[in-house]
């Protein structure tokens, strides 16, 4: 019997309550994610933290592709799952050590993931079509090379795991753009990319509102710990408000375009891989970023350094560059939204005077909000 889903049913692209059952590792690894990024605020800590969240998403994105062909209801697709949280959970744990000294267990989960999950796809698909066969041969010796570098990474000594971990996630990111070529096996097609547009773009909101729910866990977390001020309040008052602008730009109208193009074009595997497994990229990092921001000002919202300002401003700076490439591609404009690019400059403006003008966190924090507030504001009435 195929474990394949059965496309053309009326309930074919409903994400399962085992797929959410699996999301919860990842609401503790973008916890992970953002405390480190907190602990390490500095040049090398942010490279660090942007490589692991890298490696986190892609594990993450392969897993809903995998559940994009396959059945999570039928009993062999559920167990792999199953496999794959326990997995999740030692890679998220080991993510605060990743260069230190569980660098190890970070290389190992993620190939053990990576390899595992694609080994168990190209053997549940014999006896499928043999193009279908292929293209997860492709994948699986692309993702054996990238788990070779992995593991590599995490066995080299902590000052070289950088460079091995960056080849290995090169690696991760050309792969899909050359179609999986290999010698011999040709490479891919968007034939074979043959994806349910609906179950990706759910999956994908999903995952948005798993980083806003730990943005808000953060927030709230925070706030109770300290005394109760004026600037406090407004520090609290304005991290919420800018979890809800960012829900607000996402699935306000963002999530129905890009839902809306997938189902309807002529070749989803294309958008499933540039709107959803690329462009979601800065959408996610921005909210973790935007979220590490907001500690900051409730912490200390009078007083910020450089590295503080560059988390409360670009958090929502590259949160609101991929909302706009993602909506730019949804909708085949020759420019992406007017609001959205207004956005982007006053948030560059107040990146460059935030500085020199000796702003606070908590005035940086507002301003930001306000340019969120702005651009929702515009895009909501132009549409309408």
């Amino acid at each position: 019997m195929s474990l394949l889903r059965q496309r053309g049913q009326a309930d074919s692209g409903k994400v399962g309550m085992v797929e959410l059952f699996f999301d919860l590792v990842f609401v503790f690894a973008v916890t992970q994610l953002s405390h480190t990024l907190l602990k390490n605020l500095h040049g090398e800590g942010a490279l660090q933290v942007g490589l692991l969240f890298m490696a986190t998403w892609w594990v993450w994105i392969y897993t809903v592709w995998a559940t994009n062909w396959f059945d999570p209801d039928k009993k062999p697709v559920r167990a792999a799952l199953f496999a794959l949280l326990a997995a999740g959970l030692l890679m998220s744990v080991s993510i605060p050590r990743a260069f230190a000294d569980l660098g190890w267990l970070f290389g190992a989960s993620i190939a053990l993931q990576q390899v595992g999950r694609t080994l168990a796809m190209l053997g549940a698909s014999r006896g499928d079509e043999a193009a279908l066969r292929r293209n997860f041969l492709r994948i699986t010796l692309w993702l054996s090379a990238s788990g070779a570098l992995w593991v590599a990474g995490g066995l080299a000594a902590p000052q070289s795991r950088m460079a091995w971990w960056l080849a290995a996630l090169a690696v991760d990111l050309a792969a899909p753009m050359l179609f999986y070529y290999v010698p011999g096996l040709g490479r891919s097609s968007l034939a074979d990319w043959n994806v349910d547009g609906s179950h990706m773009a759910e999956r994908c909101g999903l995952f948005i509102i798993i980083a806003l729910g730990e943005s808000l866990l953060v927030t709230g977390a925070t706030f109770a710990e300290l005394d109760f001020s004026a600037a406090t309040v407004g520090a609290f008052l304005l991290a919420v408000l800018g979890a809800i602008l960012m829900w607000w730009l996402y699935f306000d109208h963002g999530l129905e375009q890009g839902h809306h193009r997938i189902v309807h074009s002529d070749t989803p595997g294309r958008h499933a891989r540039n709107n959803y497994t690329y462009l979601h990229i800065p959408i996610v990092a921005g909210i973790i970023i935007g979220a590490v921001g907001d500690e900051l000002v409730l912490s200390h919202p009078q007083h910020g350094n450089p590295a503080a300002m560059a988390a409360i401003i670009g958090g929502p700076l590259l949160f609101l560059c991929g909302t706009a490439l993602f909506k730019w591609l949804a909708q085949t404009r020759v420019l992406p939204p007017v609001s959205h690019l207004l956005g982007i400059a006053m948030l560059l403006a107040l990146a460059a005077l935030a500085l020199p003008l000796h702003l606070s966190p908590l005035l940086a924090s507002g301003i930001a909000v306000l340019v969120l507030l702005f651009v929702a504001v515009w895009e909501s009435c132009v549409l309408r």
